[in-house]
């Protein structure tokens, strides 16, 4: 199984994601079932490490994003099963770039793995880029939640 995480920029959300599932899955000992990687649909900041905001507020929770940004390319919609996008603004981008409707339906949200009980009136996962520390910690918040749910859902 090979997860992809995207965002706009992959330098906040979804280099957490990519971080948070490996060591979700790692907890779990299916560190070697599972491939993840991040990728953004904004290709400015290729090569960049992610935003120093997030690397703190992660480091604080004990992940550590090494994770170089890069644009999602065409290869992935073959590379990955799974395609987890934060937002709907990058859903219908992805939609857009998707090679094929069978490569397009590997698309998903993150929100739809949030747990409702904790996140009832979140409708994606917010860019904390714009936003202060808090935004940092909310996003941190939701991701930890999603990756466990998404891992529930593989087991299945």
């Amino acid at each position: 199984m090979k997860i992809l995480f995207v965002c706009l920029g992959n330098i906040c959300r979804s280099p957490a994601a990519e971080e948070i599932m490996r060591q979700t899955l790692k907890g779990a000992g299916l560190e070697r079932e599972v491939e993840v990687d991040s990728a953004g649909t904004y290709g400015g900041h290729r090569g960049e490490l992610p935003d120093a905001r997030m690397r703190a507020a992660a480091a604080r929770r004990g992940y550590r994003l090494t994770h170089r940004s890069r644009q999602l390319c065409e290869e992935d919609f073959t590379r990955f099963d799974r395609i987890v996008v934060m937002d709907d603004m990058n859903y219908e981008t992805v939609h857009r770039m998707a090679p094929s409707r069978a490569l397009a339906d590997k698309i998903e949200r993150m929100r739809d793995r949030l747990s409702p009980s904790k996140f009832p009136d979140r409708t994606y996962i917010p860019d904390p880029y714009y936003e202060g520390a808090e935004g940092f910690e909310l996003v941190l918040d939701m991701l930890e939640d999603a990756c466990v749910n998404l891992l529930e859902d593989i087991g299945r």
